[in-house]
Formats: C-alpha cells, structure tokens, sequence
C-alpha cells in the first residue's frame, strides 16, 4: 500500500489502518445479525413495529396539518404586512424556529397539567397531547421559511398588484396559490420537524407502550434497553419516510418547474 494511501487508513491516535477497523465492523456477527433481525421485523410486517409507525405518521400528519393551516397564512401575512414592529415579530418567529423541544414539552406540559389552565380536558399523555407539542414547533418553522418564500415573491408582484387594485388581503392568498410549489419545501421541513422530536413528546406523551409510543421515543428506549433490532428497523422507516417526501417534493418541483416554467 502507498504511504500517502496508508497515512489516509489510519485512525488517528492508533497505529492499525483504519481499513481493518470497518472490515471489523463490517464483519462483526452482532451487527450483523441484529442488522437481519431488523429486516426480518420489517418483512415479516411485526405488529408492534406497525403499531408505532402508525402512531407516529397519525400525530405528525395532525401537528403537520394544524402548522400548515397557522403557518402558511401567517408567514403570508408577516410577507406583505407593513407595520411597527414587523421586524421585531419576524426576529422573534426565526428565534421560535430554533426553540428546544424539551422547554416546549416542559410548557405544554405545565398548560395541560391538572393545574395548568387546560387541565380540565385530560390530555397530558394522550396523543392529542403529543400533537399540541408538535403543533408549537412546527409552526413557527413553517411560518419562517413561507415568509421569506412569499416575500420573494411578492417583492416581484407588487408593483402589478397596486396597478390592477389588489390589496395585502387579497395579495396574501393570490401568492400562497401562486407559490404552492415552493411552499412545499416549507411543509416538509415542518413534517421532518414533527417526525424527528423526541423530547416533547417523551415529556407530554410519557412514552406509553402501545399509546404514546412514537418511533423516535422507540428507538431511544429500546436501544437503552438494548433491543437494538426493534431500534434499528424503526430507524430504516423513519429514514425511509423522510426521504422518500424529499424525492416526491422535488419531483415535483421539478414538474411545475418545467410546466410552469
């Protein structure tokens, strides 16, 4: 092997070629079979792998929809909207994009507690719960990324918008229609916010067998108890989902891109 070759295989602070540490892994029984128990899990469809995913795309898709219907038309507005304190309120929502999910379960928490001011509908560790601590982090993220989106937008349709009489109101759903699109990467960044949080929901939900158990709460439970199998095959799913929107989004931009032009 050349020197510059076997200086590059070196794990550093050691002395044996990196390439013989992941032939190692690579060739390591345990993972492999845990690797195959986990694919054995996924083709023989196991119930309470189904019964996890199912919860997890239930409360994501309903914290996803709650954010698309606050999110969308408040970043519209926020795009168009013309008043004191505007760039004070779109600092803040950029703040909220990055809030920690574990104050957000700690907050939603405290409200749905029997002494919180929602405590009186028993949510705390339901799914509904789940979905308000979803809801609070997903919008303000929408609301980020389809403000500037619309603002782009409109910076270019203002001048035809005043001419013909159309006014902000009408303008914030004119280019909510017109950048549909576009918008889609704002939803699926919502729905890859929604479906990766663990925090929130472990805090809200209480990581509940078989009723608050989503598949990120799964995972870090089952690999801290060691089933790793369980943990692993959830993982190929969550990824899987996740990349298979980010295929259909940007087909299907790239469809309206070449239609539309």
């Amino acid at each position: 092997m050349p020197d510059e070759w076997r200086a590059g295989f070196r794990v550093r602070g050691a002395g044996a070629p990196d390439f013989f540490a992941w032939r190692a892994v690579l060739c390591c029984p345990a993972m492999i079979a845990t690797l195959l128990d986990a694919l054995s899990l996924l083709g023989h469809f196991d119930h309470r792998l189904l019964e996890i995913v199912g919860l997890s795309l239930r409360v994501s898709l309903s914290a996803l929809a709650i954010g698309a219907l606050l999110g969308l038309p408040l970043g519209a507005w926020l795009a168009v909207a013309d008043f004191r304190g505007r760039g004070a309120l779109i600092v803040a929502l950029n703040a909220l994009m990055g809030l920690p999910s574990v104050v957000v379960g700690v907050l939603v928490y405290l409200a749905l507690s029997r002494s919180g001011p929602f405590g009186s509908y028993g949510l705390l560790f339901s799914p509904a719960a789940m979905v308000v601590a979803q809801s609070v982090l997903v919008v303000p993220l929408i609301a980020a990324v389809s403000r500037q989106i619309v603002e782009d937008a409109w910076k270019e349709y203002a001048p035809e918008f005043s001419v013909i009489g159309i006014g902000r109101p009408q303008a914030v759903m004119l280019l909510l229609a017109d950048c549909r699109f576009s918008l889609s990467v704002a939803t699926l960044a919502g729905l890859g916010r929604a479906m990766s949080e663990v925090g929130a929901v472990m805090i809200v939900g209480g990581n509940i067998d078989g009723y608050t158990r989503v598949m990120t709460t799964a995972i870090a439970l089952e690999t801290s108890k060691g089933d790793l199998a369980l943990s692993v095959a959830l993982g190929i799913v969550l990824m899987s989902i996740i990349l298979g929107l980010n295929v259909v989004a940007h087909g299907v931009r790239c469809w309206a891109a070449r239609r539309y032009g």
